[in-house]
Formats: structure tokens, sequence, C-alpha cells
């Protein structure tokens, strides 16, 4: 039987996907109040937790597919409607004095990322929610304690918030460090969209057993701009349309330890990354001198394109900051409380899924909650079956974007990881019955499940793999046993072609073995 009231749902955290979160849940007919520690993320004057204009995020199927199931006509489409379409990676670099430019697709279908800014996602998502009746927006207030055995929670009105780095931690100043009254508040489920350093998982690990890893990779990061162009502008063979460079691809200067990023805003600049060991950063804060030539000799052009004397700017004014990796289990206590986005999965920025990955949460775990009775025993249900979902995914894409590090700054000028690229794509366009697809596309252009991905692109490899080496030790088992057939009168030689047969033999064991 259902509840005879409207469950009562508390989102913490206003980001894209507690916004999110909050529509479905209020278009479920739930009483939805959204909490978050920030001012209104719609006001400019807002400080953001990096000080920066934030890198632009690349929206892809999972997040796009995510709103599309929100129950909002025209949200989609608003949304899409301040984007940028990237059709591939512009790969930059310097061959015998010239600057290049090569253009890798994203996929062999035309399909394609879109870049959005994330302010305006969020305003977007926020105006939508706000609309509704069911719903309350409680800015500045900081969420002090939850007990999702009791089902309560309690906040504190901020009058004024210390501004964070991305990590989380906040920046010394003076101010009023009297408290504000807490309210306490009543709820029927918790939902922790409230980002890496989650005040809701924190609490809810008083209650249930969650396994918990943190991880900082030893890169930090950077931002940069590329300002839109102007009659003196440097620019790029590939710019236009008043962009400096191509807008329609995501770019990206490699190195074999660092790179420089790119990507395009609706504005016409590009929201710019610098990602390095943590060395270099200490080395060019150290000595100011070897800067430009620093970046002249890794980034050919980027200095160029950002204004020397800006890049030098920009690197002295905005933060310097870390990298973080989060993987937790379970994402849910009872009927009573559920994590998702980076609270859950905290991931590096580099397969550019973590918003994706957050969107979708949203999408699994109301699909679970539809699937049951619309009561505590229901929910209960409802959100074990997500945890049991979301863990295996969420571990497997926060994986998969520590490795796309190497793509992004290595891969994508490796012969072997361009060949075996061209050959799933060849593959997926001339033999679609072979089923065969890049990772890349799996993971961006489909919503098929990541554990499951990972699962399929592995035995993908093993076919590849094993199909290529056949070509060379087929033949050559082939070739050892008619020599021995040939020459089977003589003894010796007899001798010679078996000892070869078997060493042929024992190499494609060996390849089996490993590759089974």
């Amino acid at each position: 039987m259902a509840n005879s009231r409207p469950t009562k749902c508390l989102v913490i955290g206003a980001g894209p996907v507690g916004a999110l979160a909050a529509l479905y849940a209020a278009r479920r007919g739930w009483d939805v109040e959204v909490y978050e520690l920030r001012g209104d993320l719609r006001d400019e004057s807002t400080t953001p937790l990096n000080f920066t204009k934030s890198i632009n995020l690349a929206l892809s199927e999972r997040g796009i597919n995510a709103m599309r199931q929100s129950g909002s006509n025209g949200l989609l489409e608003t949304v899409l409607s301040e984007t940028v379409p990237m059709y591939g990676r512009m790969i930059h670099g310097k061959a015998s004095a010239q600057l290049t430019e090569e253009s890798q697709q994203y996929d062999v279908h035309g399909r394609f990322l879109r870049a959005v800014d994330r302010a305006i996602l969020n305003k977007v998502l926020l105006d939508e929610v706000e609309a509704l009746s069911n719903v309350k927006l409680h800015f500045n207030q900081k969420l002090t304690g939850a007990d999702v055995r009791k089902r309560k929670a309690w906040f504190e009105q901020q009058a004024s918030r210390k501004p964070q780095t991305a990590d989380g931690a906040q920046i010394h100043q003076a101010q009023d460090e009297s408290r504000s009254e807490e309210i306490e508040v009543d709820f029927d489920v918790i939902l922790g969209c409230d980002g890496a350093h989650s005040s809701v998982r924190y609490h809810m690990m008083m209650s249930v057993r969650m396994n918990f890893e943190q991880n900082y990779i030893d890169t930090l990061w950077c931002e940069f701009t590329i300002p839109p162009v102007t009659s003196t502008s440097h620019r790029t063979p590939s710019a236009r349309d008043g962009f400096a460079t191509s807008p329609n691809h995501l770019h990206i200067w490699p190195q074999s330890d660092k790179m420089f990023i790119a990507i395009p805003s609706t504005d016409k600049s590009f929201t710019c990354t610098f990602f390095a060991p943590a060395a270099d950063f200490t080395s060019l804060e150290k000595y100011p001198d070897g800067f430009l030539p620093f970046f002249q000799a890794n980034f050919p052009g980027v200095a160029d394109l950002v204004g020397h004397a800006e890049l030098r700017k920009q690197f002295h004014d905005n933060p310097h900051l870390p990298l973080i990796s989060i993987k937790c289990a379970p994402h849910h206590y009872g009927s009573a409380g559920v994590i998702l986005g980076d609270a859950a999965h905290a991931m590096v920025p580099f397969y550019g899924q973590g918003m994706n990955a957050g969107l979708e949460d949203v999408r699994v775990l109301f699909e679970h909650l539809d699937a049951q009775p619309s009561n505590t025993q229901g929910r209960a249900k409802a959100l074990e079956a997500y945890t049991a979902e979301r863990v295996p995914d969420a571990h497997t894409i926060n994986d998969l974007a520590l490795a796309n590090y190497w793509e992004m700054h290595a891969g994508v000028t490796s012969p072997l990881y361009l060949f075996r690229k061209k050959v799933e794509e060849f593959l997926a366009d001339k033999l679609p019955v072979t089923g065969f697809a890049t990772q890349y596309s799996r993971v961006s252009f489909s919503n098929q499940r990541y554990s499951e991905v990972a699962k399929t692109v592995d035995r993908q490899g093993k076919i590849l793999i094993g199909g290529m080496l056949g070509t060379v030790l087929l033949p050559a088992v082939g070739w050892a046993a008619w020599w021995a057939w040939r020459h089977r009168q003589t003894t010796h030689s007899t001798s010679y072609a078996a000892k070869g047969f078997a060493s042929l033999t024992r190499v494609w064991e060996r390849v089996i073995r490993m590759y089974s």
C-alpha cells in the first residue's frame, strides 16, 4: 500500500547532479528540499569552489539521456542550444619548426561530444527545478549532521562562506566564528550530491560499514583562457568564426607526462587546463624566468594563443589544484540515504565522464525506485539494487578515467594505439555484424554499463591481438610444417624443422594463456 503522504526528500548539493536529482524526485510527486553550502549558483557573485570559471564540461550520451528522461519537456533542447559540438581531438605539435594540427575523430559514425559551460548547465537545471511548486531551494546552508537511522538532518545558516579549493579545503581568512542557530529537518530519504568531500557520505558512514578509498595522483592542474580572436590575435590554421582555433575539437598539446587541453565555449573563447606533475609546478613557481621557454618547448603555439603576459598572469593568479580519485561501497543505507555523483565516485577528469556518470546515477536510481512500491520497503529494495548496479560501474569508470590520462597525453601519438583504433573503427563501420566498437565510443556514445564496456573491450582486445599474432605465427607454423615435409628424407633437416615447429607452438600456447 502506498504512503498517504508524499515522500519527503532532502537533496544536499545544488550542482548539476543535485539539481537533476531534485527534478526527478519532484516529478514523482515527492516533497523536495534542496540545501546548498554556497550561495545561489546562478548568481555570478557566488565564489566557485576553485575561484575560476571552472573546466568546461564535455556532455556525452549518458548525461544527455539522463536529462532526456527527466520528464521536463524542453529541458534538453535548452541545454543543447548552449553547447558547442566537438567531433574529435585536435593534436597540436611542431615539425621542422612548423606548428602542426592533426584531427582525430571521436567516432567513425560522426557522433560528437558537446562542450558545455558548467554554470550555464547549472542555471538551466535550477531554473527548471525552482519552477516546480513542490521544491524549495535553500542556499548558504551547511549540513552539520545527519542521522540516517532517525531520518533527521541538521543545518546551519551561513552568513558568509570561506572560499574553498577544489579538494574542499577551506582557505584561512579572518571572519566571525560565531555559529548560527541550527535547524532540524526530518526526511524520508536524503540524497547526497555534495561532491568529493561529501558531508552526507561522512555522516552515512557512521551507520553503514562503508569501504572507502581516496587517492591523489601526482598531477596538478591550472586553468587558462584563450580569448576570442581580434584583428591582431594569434590563431591556428583551423581558426574560424571568431575562434582562435577549431571550435569543433577538443584541443590537446600532448607530452610524455603532461598536457595542455582547450575546450570551446559559446562565447568563442576556450577554457584551457594545464596538467603536469607537481614537480613541474614547483619548478615553474620557483624559476619564473623558465616559464615561457617551458611552454614554448612543451606546448608550441599555446603562449601565442593565450598571450605571453596573460599566460604568466593566469598561472600566477589561478590556483594550482590536485586531482582526487574516490571509490566507496555501498552507496546507500537502508531506505533512507544514498550518495550520487562525486560523493560516490569522484574521478580524475581525463575521460570527461565525471558529470555524465553523476547524471546517469540519477537516472539509474529512479529507474530502480520506479520499479518498486512507493513505500519504505520498496525504497529499501530500490536503493540496494542501485548500489549493486552502480558500485561496479563507478569503480570501472574511475579506473578508465585514470587510464585515459595515458591515452590523452601519450596514446594520441602512439602508432600501436592508433592502429588498434583504426582496426576497431573499420570493423564497426564495414562489418557491424562483428559488434566491434572502440572503448571511447562505448563510453561516450552509448548507455552500456561501464562494467560491461570494460569486459566487452577486453574481449575485443584479446580477439584483435590473437588475430594480429595469428597472421604472423600461423603462416610461420605452416611454413615450418611444409619445410619439414619437403625435407623429411633428411633427418637433420626434419629435426631442425621439428624444433622450429615446437618453438612456434610454445609461443602460440603462451599467447593463448596470456589472453585467455
